[in-house]
């Protein structure tokens, strides 16, 4: 039971971006579309569980000193394995996320689970943390991208809904600002009625 609520505060409660405003840098930035916001979020999370894990299972054999610098070790060796696959077999998107896809590496949230959690519990309960905070993020980022793309470009997943240009600015960079901040208000204006 215990693992369940882990999973979903990462999700709801404790939801990296909504609530604790972490992973500023990739949600602002490639949020431009849906697929876009959708292929980071299953990246970070692809490294997050992972690192979780790997991190859990070493923590007894790290000493304090070199704690972090094995935590980052770790974590960029996941990043490296997600850049490569993406690279290989979906370039397309792997192009259009750019520059983001290493920043894994030092992204908080990641970094953030390593620390607070993975460090200290088990391994299974590190898995689904990282499950519910990689949920949490990846859907954070889709529901940014597709709104953004929406009002932006007045299409979703690519998929054109009106053949006309959408309002500029929500494809700027701008428009992430705007975009988050109304989901933000929203969202705790809907947990504050429940």
């Amino acid at each position: 039971m215990n693992n369940w609520k882990n999973f979903t505060k990462g999700i709801i409660k404790e939801n990296p971006v909504f609530a604790l405003l972490l992973g500023m840098c990739p949600t602002l930035g490639v949020t431009t579309s849906a697929i876009n916001g959708l292929g980071m979020g299953l990246a970070t999370a692809f490294v997050l569980v992972l690192s979780n894990i790997a991190i859990s299972s070493v923590k007894n054999f790290v000493p304090d000193k070199v704690r972090i610098p094995v935590f980052v070790v770790i974590i960029a060796s996941f990043v490296t394995i997600v850049q490569l696959l993406m690279e290989a077999y979906i370039p397309a998107l792997y192009d259009s996320l750019g520059l983001f896809i290493p920043l894994i590496v030092v992204n908080c949230i990641v970094l953030g689970r390593a620390e607070a959690f993975a460090a200290k519990n088990t391994i299974f309960s590190s898995m689904i943390d990282g499950l519910g905070m990689g949920v949490g993020f990846t859907f954070a980022l889709t529901l940014l991208g597709a709104v953004r793309e929406l009002l932006g470009s007045y299409s979703l997943f690519g998929y054109k809904f009106i053949e006309t240009d959408g309002i500029l600015v929500f494809v700027l960079a701008p428009g992430a600002f705007f975009g988050l901040g109304y989901l933000i208000a929203l969202i705790r204006k809907l947990s504050k009625k429940s």
